[in-house]
């Protein structure tokens, strides 16, 4: 990759501040130089290939458990249409910004910022950090899920009823109180503790599969995206084909439909609410991998001419569609299980009337249906009586509400280890469904744990020659670290610190990422010069609209967030969900001093690179003489002029002949080599000339 020409400008150099962005100006070759300097850089070997990987990163288990449920709480229809305004007009610009800056530089996400200047390379370092924070407690959700697909290859499955406590020959109080999958999980699969203060020991068979969730990510990744790639073939695309499975068996379930009336019908009101603003604006920020340096890195491996605006829009949908599809899937499943739920209700509760009215004589509350036949009773047969009826017969009937099961909210690991094996339990041939709900799970979490693998990956290789040349030692020995560090996360308290990882370690330190990103190219770059730089790698230049995006609608769009993040955490203490073995229900605690501390030192490790760039930078800078002039010196040092030629014009040395005003024009700063351009040295009388005229 050859040098670009620094910015030019008086502002520009005195925020930048590099000697060399004033004193040279790079060697500035055609096309098929540029790709004899990459030929050693790797390359993806198609087209589709590509899509799959930033389809498979940026497509993972949020869509399937996390949008869903911003979708269940936040209005349906209502916060799609919201989502859908957010992505079109932040998500997708600046989706499309990453994947150009990638591609034209082609770098990994340290090398493109600090190509800008050297000043802003502490973006590309926190995006590595962040990367590595996420990449060690997604690994831990890969590891449950290997931990229950084992689990599922047997019959009945384990979560599909209590077990018995061989010391009274009795219902394990815990699993009685609660549910069999609630306590399968809890108990069996993370032994969990009553508080994130009692570590409790290891839980060994969650660190063997830790263990094999690591094992698989290195031998995927350990000969670069040429490894990967090819990995991504199926678990980018088997996950579409387990949703629409899941979506087809799903539809003919008694339930299902209710399930989907309630996911799409729109609450309007709660555009008014700014929580669902900051809650869509997120989802659209993590949903697209926006600020990891995965997209930039995944895209740096493209051609330089490569469509990357269609591939924004293209991702962008594809993401969006997939969120949709997941959450009909979720929604037919929940439907199915709330309406289970609210007849076994109507069961219990006729068995009880029946036994209420066999002992008394009072019949005008009797219903006019047969009791001793339950399953001859509809639920809206049953809740038209209780409407009429139901304050008569005292505490002990109930109202069973299909609506009231489906406002109990599930999303994270609850709906996927608790709702989800709930009703597979309920499928015929349920070991078959398990499998294969947990094998989408683990493709889902392996195509985007490459993605955020190749985002630490792909910058430290470029930008550190001897960590390019060992690419299988760099793979293996990152693997290993984040396997000792991730034994945090198998602690029987690990539950909850992967908890603490997902909700604080990665929002704001992205947030501030990606705020800095849109900085660089709108303000410190410019527009205008982005803009030039992707019309000669599209051949045509992208709406003039992404110009205003990117300096203001995004930029303010991200510090809005930053700051509704902040406040949030200000003003409303964290806390967590912790499980109490004791009452085998869910309660929320607030985190402890010493987890509060490590929350802030996350956030401050992860947001510190950028300061700690800009620094050093600026320091490293003062030690080297100024190109124009030595302070205190009284020495001016002339820099060398460049001044353009056509292709036929004779590069000589010697001659002193002045350049036409066709070919005056200063360097033009750009990330993309010029197409057949070519500079001779001025001498110094033309020096003089050039800058009489201003030039």
């Amino acid at each position: 990759m050859t040098e670009k020409p620094a910015l030019d400008g008086n502002e520009d150099r005195m925020w930048l501040g590099e000697a060399e962005s004033e004193s040279q100006l790079a060697t500035v070759n055609g096309p098929d130089e540029a790709d004899t300097n990459d030929e050693d850089r790797p390359a993806w070997d198609s087209k589709i290939q590509y899509v799959l990987a930033q389809v498979g990163f940026s497509v993972g288990l949020g869509n399937v458990w996390r949008f869903p449920y911003l979708c269940h709480q936040n209005g349906g229809g209502a916060f799609m249409l919201l989502y859908v305004f957010l992505l079109l007009v932040v998500g997708v610009p600046l989706f499309f910004m990453e994947l150009a800056a990638g591609q034209s530089i082609r770098q990994g996400s340290i090398g493109v910022w600090k190509h800008i200047s050297p000043k802003l390379a502490g973006i590309g370092y926190s995006s590595c950090m962040v990367c590595f924070y996420v990449a060690l407690y997604y690994n831990v959700i890969i590891a449950w899920s290997l931990f229950y697909m084992g689990n599922s290859f047997q019959y009945p499955l384990p979560w599909n009823q209590c077990p018995i406590d061989v010391t009274t020959n009795d219902t394990v109080s815990e699993c009685a109180s609660s549910s069999p999958t609630t306590y399968f999980w809890f108990r069996k699969a993370l032994n969990i503790t009553n508080s994130i203060e009692e570590s409790g020991e290891f839980n060994s068979i969650m660190t063997v599969c830790l263990v094999s969730a690591w094992t698989i990510v290195s031998l995927a990744m350990i000969k670069g995206i040429k490894s990967s790639a090819k990995v991504m073939y199926f678990s980018s695309v088997f996950p579409y084909v387990v949703l629409f499975i899941f979506l087809v068996r799903g539809l003919m379930l008694d339930g299902a439909m209710e399930g989907i009336t309630y996911m799409f019908y729109p609450k309007l009101e709660i555009w008014g609410n700014v929580q669902v603003w900051r809650q869509a604006a997120t989802q659209v920020f993590f949903a697209l991998g926006l600020g990891y340096g995965s997209v930039i890195a995944y895209s740096s491996y493209n051609p330089v001419h490569n469509n990357c605006h269609r591939d924004a829009l293209m991702v962008s949908g594809i993401n969006f569609m997939t969120s949709v599809l997941a959450s009909l899937v979720v929604f037919v499943v929940l439907g199915f299980r709330a309406k289970n739920i609210a007849l076994r209700c109507v069961t219990e509760n006729l068995g009880l009337l029946s036994t209420m009215t066999s002992h008394s004589s009072s019949q005008h509350s009797s219903p006019w249906f047969n009791m001793t036949d339950a399953g001859s009773v509809s639920l809206d047969e049953y809740r038209e009586w209780y409407k009429y009826y139901g304050s008569t017969v005292g505490p002990n009937i109930t109202d069973c509400s299909l609506e009231k099961e489906m406002n109990k909210g599930v999303e994270g690991t609850g709906l996927a280890f608790i709702a989800f094996t709930e009703v597979m339990a309920l499928f015929p041939a349920s070991p078959f469904w398990s499998t294969l709900f947990f094998l989408m799970l683990l493709n889902l979490g392996l195509s985007t744990m490459f993605g955020t693998m190749q985002g630490i990956l792909t910058p430290l290789m470029d930008n550190f020659s001897y960590l390019g040349r060992h690419r299988t030692l760099l793979t293996v020995s990152s693997c290993a670290l984040g396997f000792v560090i991730g034994l945090l996360f198998t602690q029987r308290s690990g539950n909850y610190f992967v908890t603490m990882f997902d909700d604080y370690s990665a929002t704001l330190p992205l947030v501030i990422v990606v705020i800095f990103e849109t900085i660089s190219v709108a303000w410190v770059y410019g527009t205008d010069r982005f803009l030039d730089d992707i019309e000669v790698m599209l051949k045509w230049r992208p709406p003039v609209l992404y110009k205003y995006l990117w300096k203001y609608v995004c930029l303010l769009a991200m510090i809005s967030l930053m700051a509704a993040s902040l406040l949030r955490m200000v003003f409303k203490r964290p806390t967590y969900t912790a499980w109490n073995q004791n009452t085998a229900s869910e309660m929320t605690l607030e985190y402890p001093g010493w987890a509060l501390a490590m929350i802030v030192m996350l956030i401050v490790f992860a947001s510190l690179p950028v300061p700690i760039g800009y620094i050093h930078s600026t320091l490293k800078n003062r030690g080297t003489p100024n190109a124009h002039s030595e302070e205190g010196g009284g020495r001016e040092v002339h820099r060398e002029l460049y001044t353009k030629c056509s292709s036929t014009d004779q590069l000589d040395s010697d001659s002193h002949q002045v350049p036409s005003e066709e070919h005056d024009a200063g360097p033009r700063s750009t990330f993309l080599p010029l197409v057949h351009e070519h500079y001779r040295l001025l001498s110094r009388q033309e020096d003089d000339d050039e800058q009489d005229t201003g030039v």
